[in-house]
């Protein structure tokens, strides 16, 4: 496995929340919005290969707000997450328009996509030490059998605006067990609480390990994800036509069930930052530029 590895960005679902590309508020005074930060910092980790993932209705916006910019820096390529792109055999159901989750979205960048690879969300800033991290492995890793997830503690991926949807890991010696999706997490002091009914609440230490979307996979990961579809299909088609979503961890916890591979949990202790809600802005905007000041980024980035 000595190809270059790739980072592939699902930005499908960008400037939905935000009624479009041009409406997404910069992050900082330069206008920067948060993918800057994660291209920045993926090219100062050593990617030169990104491939974006978005809808086709938003190639012409992303490719003035984004892409052309980058095309000087890596080699660019665009795959479109389509709903109709389903294995032989299938149809989209009626009145469906929601897309099938990351799963189906890493799936849009297998025809691109022939070897090791990162997986990141467009819209969350991840901080320069996950990407070289990521990228540190992809680049030594042997065995197509063992993948990685950046791990992020929970006391350092909620906001107090409100609810943020995480992926809480279970962790032994450094491999992952198991991940659970929970999409009710509420800040708790230092720590954090879930609820799936909204009203019990379920503890959460403030330094458990969760995912925030950052993995570093075999291309084995792109096979393992296509045979895996139908099957998903075929349970919850028939239960939730209309919403049914293939996550990506759903595949990763299934892999590892099988003991058909392992995946090394690599702890970052970097903040994250986004914009779930609106109130968000002002504290991403301060930490931007608080890390400015300490010369972790230049004022213009790429200069």
């Amino acid at each position: 496995m000595s190809k270059e590895p790739t980072l592939v960005i699902m930005a499908a679902g960008m400037g939905s929340r935000f009624g479009g590309l041009k409406q997404i508020e910069p992050v900082d005074s330069q206008g920067h919005i948060i993918i800057d930060f994660s291209l920045f910092d993926a090219y100062r980790a050593g990617f030169r290969k990104v491939v974006f993932i978005i809808k086709k209705e938003i190639e012409e916006d992303f490719r003035l707000c984004i892409g052309n910019r980058m095309e000087k820096w890596f080699d660019v390529q665009y795959v479109f997450q389509d709903t109709a792109d389903l294995p032989a055999g299938y149809t989209v159901p009626e009145g469906r328009t929601k897309p099938w989750g990351t799963g189906h979205a890493i799936l849009s960048a297998r025809d691109v996509v022939d070897g090791p690879f990162a997986a990141i969300n467009a819209d969350d800033f991840y901080g320069p030490t996950a990407f070289s991290t990521i990228y540190d492995f992809l680049a030594t890793n042997k065995d197509e059998d063992v993948y990685a997830m950046v791990g992020y503690r929970m006391r350092n991926t909620v906001t107090e605006n409100g609810s943020v949807a995480r992926g809480i890991c279970e962790v032994e010696n450094g491999v992952l067990k198991s991940i659970t999706e929970c999409t009710k997490i509420f800040k708790d002091g230092a720590d954090a609480k879930f609820t799936e009914d909204g009203e019990t609440f379920t503890h959460v230490p403030g330094e458990t390990i969760v995912s925030m979307n950052l993995w570093g996979f075999t291309g084995k990961m792109m096979d393992e994800l296509w045979n895996r579809f139908p099957a998903f299909l075929d349970e919850n088609l028939p239960v939730n036509p209309l919403k049914c979503e293939y996550f990506l961890p759903f595949v990763v916890n299934e892999q590892i069930a099988e003991n058909l591979s392992s995946v090394r949990v690599l702890p970052c202790e970097e903040v994250w930052y986004g914009v779930t809600y609106k109130e968000d802005l002002a504290s991403v905007k301060n930490a931007i530029q608080a890390m400015k000041d300490q010369g972790i980024y230049t004022k213009e980035l790429w200069k």
